[in-house]
């Protein structure tokens, strides 16, 4: 990967702890030059995008080379978080990952039709996570041209 001297910085927002320690170490195995931070409901994430409360400083809260975003969370779902993101100008190129236990083909498609970039369901393995956070990472933080960051 290209980012030796500036670490991808993925933003995930997932309630599930336990699931996000299993992602922090998959993404562990992979050894790329990340910096990853978490947020737990839709509420937080925008607060995070936005620079509101805890998130203000943009040192402990930079903007996200890529988002992962869990559709089942509390205060706001990732569904309308989505449609929040991907229809403001300044947040709607952050490319989005959508990670979650659906396998629905309606979440799918209303997903994909809200903007979201990928549609991952949660892989039943830890195994399985490492290979796909191991091709997230290859795919968005190597071959992709990410666009510039507007925040």
């Amino acid at each position: 990967m290209n980012s030796a001297l500036n670490p991808h910085t993925i933003l995930i927002a997932n309630d599930d702890s336990s699931f996000c320690l299993l992602i922090e170490e998959a993404f562990h195995e992979v050894r790329a030059n990340l910096t990853l931070f978490f947020v737990e409901d839709g509420k937080q994430l925008l607060d995070y995008l936005y620079r509101r409360g805890p998130y203000q400083d943009p040192l402990n809260s930079p903007v996200p080379d890529l988002l992962l975003l869990d559709l089942n969370m509390p205060k706001l779902d990732g569904r309308e978080a989505l449609v929040q993101i991907k229809s403001d100008p300044k947040l709607k190129t952050i490319p989005i990952v959508i990670l979650s236990s659906s396998y629905h083909e309606e979440d799918i498609s209303k997903c994909y039709n809200a903007g979201a970039n990928s549609f991952i369901v949660n892989p039943l393995t830890f195994d399985q996570l490492a290979v796909a956070m191991q091709s997230l990472c290859n795919y968005w933080l190597s071959v992709v041209s990410l666009p510039p960051k507007k925040i």
